[in-house]
């Protein structure tokens, strides 16, 4: 081998490592924590201060992150709705879904969101918030980990058991516990799921809000994406948890059917 093919193989490999690099700061940022210091992400992406400097330098040129004028601290730039747009654009479920979230949110006046899998995540792609005062919302690419996340729920549920596992134990989908009968237990609870319709998550990843998710499928019954519901925890009784349950089910069907989809039979493995 060359000592030229050496330094392009190196080059390459730099190169690759700067670009994992960059991803990982604009992972950092969330709807939680819009605005990070470089110390900040240092540590959480486990860099030295002044790479971090660098590619945050870059970022900002390209308008993908933004200093904070009275902070200094960053934030992600709008820069990168440019980016995401055409994606967002031609994601044919959200603008299939968009027109019945808006009949949803006016009906249940509950914020009502669409939610799409990303490996060992769920994302927020469209949201319409609810009128009232008081309200939860989920904003455009807020991400969401948590076992009992109720759209975390729906998609896990059409997942193979083992996959299930994999993801709890690895840490990548986050539980308390994570021990065979935790692990039993959960799994049970996404049993229950795909017969109901809807995933419930009450106050258990957040104790002052409820979420009711549903699965949208495509033509072959596989999960594609999922209808979520997230609202004050104070104003959902258990009377209203099922009005909101059925509500957010009756919208997944619809968004469903408005994608040419079908739901599995019973007992049809799952597709995804």
């Amino acid at each position: 081998m060359s000592e030229t093919t050496e330094i392009n193989r190196s080059g390459d490999a730099k190169g690759a490592s700067v670009i994992v690099n960059a991803i990982a700061v604009l992972r950092t940022f969330t709807a939680g924590e819009p605005l990070l210091g470089v110390t900040e992400i240092a540590n959480r992406v486990g860099l030295h201060k002044s790479t971090v400097s660098r590619i945050l330098a870059t970022l900002e040129q390209e308008r993908l992150v933004e200093r904070d004028a009275e902070t200094r601290r960053f934030r992600l730039g709008l820069g990168l709705i440019a980016v995401a747009g055409p994606l967002l654009a031609e994601l044919e479920e959200r603008r299939v879904a968009y027109p019945v979230l808006q009949e949803l949110t006016e009906r249940t006046g509950e914020t009502s969101a669409l939610m799409v899998w990303n490996g060992a995540e769920s994302m927020c792609v469209e949201q319409i918030p609810s009128h009232q005062q008081i309200k939860h919302t989920t904003p455009l690419g807020a991400r969401y980990k948590d076992a009992m996340s109720a759209s975390v729920q729906v998609f896990l549920s059409e997942a193979p058991a083992e996959r299930v596992r994999e993801l709890l134990r690895s840490g990548a989908i986050t539980a308390t516990g994570v021990d065979d009968a935790s692990l039993d237990a959960y799994q049970t609870r996404l049993d229950d799921v795909v017969p109901r319709g809807w995933a419930i998550n009450y106050g258990e990843s957040s104790l002052d809000e409820v979420g009711v998710s549903a699965p949208v499928y495509d033509h072959r019954g596989a999960v594609v994406a999922a209808v979520l519901i997230p609202a004050p925890r104070f104003r959902v009784s258990s009377e209203r948890l099922q009005v909101l349950g059925e509500a957010c089910a009756a919208a997944a069907r619809q968004v469903t059917t408005r994608l040419g989809g079908r739901p599995p039979k019973r007992g049809e493995p799952s597709h995804r």
